[in-house]
C-alpha cells in the first residue's frame, strides 16, 4: 500500500465530498507497534492519578471544542446535531467523570479472605497493564465507541492503537487531534487509517488486547486470528433487540420511547428496537400510538430535525432485502415506503418504517437490520412473549414495559440478554456504573463499570506470607502427617 492511498469522504446527508485522508501504509503498523511498546512501558509505571491528569486534558479540550466536534461528526455520519452531542460527545465526557471518580479504586489492589487453614497468610489481587490495546471501532458512533475503550484502557496503563472505521474517517481524524492537542506522550495514541487491510495487519501485528465493535461476522474474522497468539479480547457485535409490551403498560410513554429506539440514529444502533412484541388485547391501540409518533418525526440535516440520513451505502442493500422478502411474504407497512421507491440521489435517507404481519422466520425478524424499519407482532401471554423475545442469536439489551413492576422484573429474569431496561430503551448503555456486553451472537465480554477498566489488565493474584514460620503442614517430610491432617479435616469441615 503505497503512503498517497486516500480515501475520499462524502456527506451521507448530502452526498457532497468533503477531505481525502491518507491511508496508513500496511509497512508502516510493525513501526507503530514498536512504537507503542516503548510508549506503554513509561506509561504504565506513572500512578493512576497522574494518567487522570492527561486524561482530564482530554475532556477540557472536548470542552473547549464541542461545536467543532458535533460538526465533524454530523458531517462525517449524516446524524443530526442533537444526536451527535446526546450520544457521542456526552457519553465521552460520562466516561470521563466516571474514571476520575472510580479508576484509583478499581485499580487499587484489593485485599480477598484467606481461609482459615491458610493461617497467617493473607491473600490479594492486584492488576496491571496488558500492553498494547488495539482497539477497532465502527462507524455508526464512531467518537464514543472509539474513545470510551480508548479511555479505560489508557487509565489502566495501557497505550492504544486506534483504528477507525474507514466509514467515518473525518471523526478518527478528529480523535487523533483530540489527544495531540491534549499533549499525550509520543506513541502513546496512535490511529491508523484504512480499510479491511489496515484492519488486519493490525490485528496480526500481535497487540496485547483487542477490544473491537461491529459486525458478528468481522468480530469473528478478528476471534479466529486473535486465538492463534492466544490474544484476549472483548467482541461488542450487533443485536436484533426485542421490546415487550404488557397491556397493563402506560402506552403514551410506550410509544414515544419505542420510536426513539426504534429510529434515534437512523436506527443504526447495536441496541436498536427492531421487534416489538405487544399483548393481543392493546395491539391496536398501540400501534395507532406508535404510528401517530412517527408520521410526527423530521428528517433532515437541519439541528431541529429529528432523525439523519444512513451513514454506510452498503447497509441500504441489507434493508432493502430484508424488506423486499418481509413485504413479498405478506408483510404491510403502517409507516414509510417501498424500497423501490426511496429517493437516494440527494442523501441516503430512508423513511423511518413501521412493517406488521410478520413472522419470525423472516429475515426482517431474525436478522440485524440496522436502519430505521421496526416490526410489530402481537403475542397472547406472558410466556409467549418470551419465547418470542429470546427466538433470536443475538442477545444484546432487552425491554419491557409494565406497570406491574414485579412481572416485568420477572419476564427481564427470563430474557437471555445481556442487558434489560424496564419503561425505557437502551438507556442501561449510559449508565457507566453498569457493565455493558452481550451474550449469544452479540459479544463477548463486558466493558463499562469497574470490569470496563480492569479488562484492559493482567488480574495478578498474590498469596503472602510473612515467612517466619519453619515449615508448612503440607511440607515434606509426610512422616506421621496423615492422621494429623485427616482428623483435622473432620474437626475444621464437619457441619
Amino acid at each position: 500500500m503505497s503512503r498517497n492511498q486516500s480515501m475520499t469522504v462524502l456527506n451521507p446527508a448530502t452526498l457532497n465530498s468533503a477531505e481525502n485522508i491518507d491511508e496508513t501504509p500496511i509497512y508502516h503498523i510493525q513501526q507503530m507497534y514498536d512504537l507503542s511498546k516503548s510508549a506503554s512501558d513509561t506509561w504504565k509505571e506513572k500512578s493512576v492519578k497522574e494518567r487522570l491528569a492527561f486524561i482530564r486534558k482530554v475532556k477540557d479540550v472536548m470542552l473547549d471544542r464541542m461545536d467543532e466536534i458535533i460538526d465533524v461528526i454530523a458531517a462525517d455520519t449524516g446524524k443530526v446535531k442533537v444526536e451527535a452531542v446526546t450520544a457521542d460527545v456526552m457519553p465521552v465526557l460520562d466516561a470521563i467523570s466516571f474514571l476520575e471518580k472510580t479508576a484509583e479504586k478499581s485499580l487499587a489492589a484489593r485485599r480477598v479472605h484467606t481461609p482459615v487453614t491458610f493461617w497467617g497468610k493473607r491473600s490479594y489481587i492486584e492488576y496491571m497493564a496488558r500492553g498494547t490495546v488495539l482497539v477497532i471501532s465502527p462507524w455508526n458512533y464512531p467518537l464514543q465507541l472509539s474513545m470510551v475503550p480508548m479511555l479505560n484502557a489508557l487509565a489502566a496503563g495501557n497505550s492504544v492503537i486506534l483504528k477507525p472505521s474507514e466509514v467515518t474517517p473525518l471523526v478518527g481524524k478528529c480523535i487523533e487531534h483530540l489527544f495531540m492537542l491534549a499533549d499525550f506522550p509520543k506513541g502513546l495514541v496512535q490511529v491508523a487509517h484504512g480499510g479491511k487491510d489496515v484492519g488486519a495487519a493490525l490485528t496480526g501485528g500481535k497487540p496485547d488486547y483487542i477490544f473491537f465493535t461491529g459486525s458478528v461476522a468481522t468480530g469473528k474474522k478478528i476471534q479466529e486470528e486473535a486465538a492463534k497468539e492466544l490474544i484476549p479480547s472483548t467482541l461488542e457485535l450487533g443485536g436484533k433487540d426485542p421490546v415487550i409490551i404488557f397491556a397493563d403498560a402506560n402506552l403514551d410513554r410506550a410509544a414515544k420511547g419505542a420510536a426513539w429506539g426504534s429510529f434515534t440514529n437512523s436506527g443504526q444502533v447495536c441496541m436498536s428496537s427492531e421487534r416489538i412484541y405487544v399483548e393481543q388485547s392493546v395491539y391496536a391501540e398501540f400501534l395507532e400510538k406508535l404510528q401517530n409518533e412517527t408520521v410526527k418525526l423530521k428528517q433532515g440535516t437541519d439541528v431541529n430535525d429529528d432523525i439523519g440520513s444512513m451513514t454506510y451505502p452498503g447497509q441500504i442493500d441489507v434493508i432493502k432485502e430484508q424488506l423486499e422478502e418481509a413485504i413479498a411474504e405478506g408483510a404491510h407497512l403502517v409507516t414509510g415506503t417501498f424500497p423501490r421507491d426511496w429517493d437516494l440521489s440527494a442523501g441516503l435517507f430512508i423513511p423511518p418504517t413501521i412493517v406488521v404481519d410478520v413472522h419470525q422466520k423472516m429475515k426482517l425478524v431474525q436478522e440485524e437490520t440496522f436502519g430505521p424499519v421496526v416490526t410489530v407482532m402481537p403475542f397472547t401471554s406472558e410466556k409467549e412473549a418470551i419465547e418470542l423475545a429470546n427466538d433470536s442469536i443475538y442477545g444484546l439489551n432487552a425491554s419491557v414495559w409494565s406497570k406491574d413492576i414485579k412481572k416485568a422484573k420477572r419476564v427481564v429474569s427470563k430474557l437471555v440478554t445481556g442487558n434489560a431496561v424496564i419503561n425505557d430503551v437502551m438507556m442501561s448503555v449510559a449508565n457507566h456504573h453498569l457493565p455493558f456486553g452481550g451474550v449469544k451472537h452479540s459479544g463477548i465480554g463486558k466493558y463499562h463499570g469497574k470490569e470496563g477498566i480492569r479488562v484492559f489488565c493482567h488480574e495478578k493474584s498474590v498469596l503472602l506470607d510473612r515467612g517466619k514460620k519453619k515449615t508448612e503442614i503440607q511440607w515434606y517430610p509426610y512422616q506421621n502427617k496423615y492422621p494429623k491432617i485427616r482428623s483435622f479435616l473432620k474437626l475444621m469441615f464437619r457441619k
